[in-house]
């Protein structure tokens, strides 16, 4: 019954945190890290009490011993293939890193449970808690977002108003890169992609109301 209450006690609190990112939409959510968290506090079970019966047989032999960490030690390295899973590379930007971060510390708070320092893994899960939730209130507020967006224009000028506008609004261009087409008329036509940082405290709408205000501007692409 110890150990049961062991990964049950570590299955809840990894899911505790695993809501947390489902409420994110993030790819590893509470199936992630409930399982996560539950297998971490299983492996430790196993490691410090799986392996009774082998050391009585050799009770007599001075040569055999045991080391709970071993199996510890492994944990940690399987956890880091799940959480390079999590990490995207996309547009020169890394995404996932907090939510590999959280699969990270959801091992720990399991293998704490399986040590039984029931305690330590509350503790940590609710510091877990409050600092991912507590950090997305401040940078909602002060922090910086990227998105991309991709728009046609049929002249330089109209582009240039574009820019004239994000400077206006201290928005930030990263990346900036335009395609001269010609349309279905042989008219020629601008393609602009743009990669943007924003204040989280500005909606996206409010760059598209730029582009919509101005004549002739056409929206492709918002990521």
């Amino acid at each position: 019954m110890d150990y049961i209450i062991r990964i049950l006690v570590a299955a809840l609190l990894g899911g505790a945190i695993g809501l947390e990112r489902e409420y994110r939409a993030k790819d590893a959510g509470f199936r992630t890290h409930f399982l996560v968290a539950l297998g971490s506090a299983l492996f430790m079970v196993l490691s410090q009490y799986g392996f009774g019966e082998v050391l009585d047989h050799y009770a007599d032999n001075l040569n055999v011993r045991l080391d709970v960490s071993r199996v510890a030690a492994q944990i940690v390295t399987g956890i880091g293939f799940i959480g390079a899973g999590t990490i995207i590379f996309q547009k020169r930007t890394v995404h996932g890193l907090t939510t590999a971060a959280g699969v990270w510390v959801a091992a720990a708070i399991g293998m704490a449970c399986g040590a039984s320092m029931y305690i330590l893994a509350c503790v940590a899960t609710a510091l877990v808690l409050l600092g991912m939730e507590s950090m997305n209130i401040f940078l909602h507020q002060f922090g910086e977002s990227q998105f991309a967006v991709r728009f046609s224009a049929p002249t330089q000028q109209h582009i240039e108003q574009v820019r004239q506008h994000l400077a206006e609004l201290q928005i930030g261009i990263k990346s900036y890169r335009m395609e001269e087409r010609i349309d279905a008329v042989g008219h020629p036509v601008y393609v602009v992609s743009l990669d943007l940082h924003v204040r989280r405290s500005r909606l996206r709408q409010q760059m598209l109301d730029i582009l919509s205000s101005i004549e002739g501007i056409t929206i492709e692409v918002v990521e």
